[in-house]
């Protein structure tokens, strides 16, 4: 165990010195989301291409995996939103998206790149794919009430547009055409990307405690309950029961995928709920699951260990 805390205390240590930083006032709240633009649009995506570049192509196209980490978090916003079938079409799709969309740029990424290293790229890529091309289009698509589903479409598109401008998604591709190709990178350029594929992690971890410095407790009802107990326990036990058929037992991809599974919600989640005024709810569940992660995230590693 004592190894595991090794991996989990210091991710969960930088967090707090966002948190505190910012609750202090040392460091101002805007500073904080000039840093997480930094870290979406440059470091993450230069991390993302140099560990997808790190592995063969035929390593990384693991349709197995995509297909159980897919299937796992359908599964589990299915269950989201059944939980929440008396409430209106948006907090039903909320509910769903915040125990099937994992925060993985911020906490799943150095998570794992810590636990397994370059092992981990295949899964980190593919999940990837899941959160931004399958859960988020379900919200997008059923926040909206059945009469309104022409335009809900028209959102989607609307959203989905971005995409092809999306900085970790084209790291993503990048790496998979520069694999393709046999492509060799030159001395000057990988020491580069290292750089700030190792800026990624630490300010990454800063930024989210610095946003959660800025979210309110809620009231702490049962929904609230059901959509952090379902982020960090449902999601890894639909993902794991998905991966039974499709992946061998001791594949390291397994493991990373029930892993990237047990990590909280992506940190815009009350940003997505603006629109539908759920926002308070959604802050107050992303500060609870967040809070809590690090006692689930310790034993899912320890579990798997």
């Amino acid at each position: 165990m004592t190894q595991i805390l090794s991996i989990t205390a210091p991710i969960y240590l930088l967090m707090a010195v966002g948190f505190l930083s910012v609750r202090s006032g040392w460091l101002e709240a805007g500073v904080m989301r000039a840093v997480g633009l930094f870290v979406i649009r440059v470091a993450l995506p230069a991390l993302l291409f140099q560990i997808v570049t790190s592995r063969p192509l035929a390593e990384m196209l693991q349709w197995r995996f995509l297909l159980a980490y897919g299937g796992g978090s359908v599964l589990s916003f299915a269950l989201g939103w059944w939980w929440a079938r008396r409430r209106e079409p948006s907090m039903r799709a909320l509910m769903g998206a915040g125990m099937s969309c994992s925060n993985t740029g911020f906490v799943g990424t150095p998570v794992l790149m810590t636990w397994m290293g370059a092992a981990a790229a295949p899964a980190l890529a593919l999940v990837f794919l899941v959160e931004n091309l399958v859960v988020l289009p379900l919200l997008f698509v059923l926040a909206e009430p059945a009469s309104n589903r022409s335009r809900a479409w028209q959102r989607l598109r609307d959203a989905l547009a971005p995409l092809a401008r999306q900085p970790m998604l084209l790291a993503i591709v990048g790496g998979l055409l520069w694999s393709a190709l046999g492509l060799t990178m030159p001395p000057p350029l990988a020491r580069s990307i290292d750089l700030l594929g190792r800026a990624a992690a630490g300010a990454a971890l800063v930024v989210i405690g610095g946003a959660l410095a800025g979210l309110h407790k809620g009231h702490l009802d049962k929904d609230l309950l059901v959509v952090a107990l379902g982020k960090l326990v449902g999601h890894p036990l639909a993902v794991a029961l998905c991966m039974l058929p499709l992946l061998p037992a001791g594949d390291p991809l397994r493991a990373a995928g029930i892993v990237a599974a047990a990590a909280p919600m992506l940190s815009i989640y009350p940003m997505l709920a603006q629109r539908h005024g759920h926002e308070g709810f959604c802050a107050a569940a992303l500060l609870l699951a967040t809070a809590s992660s690090f006692l689930s995230l310790s034993g899912v590693l320890w579990l798997l260990s």
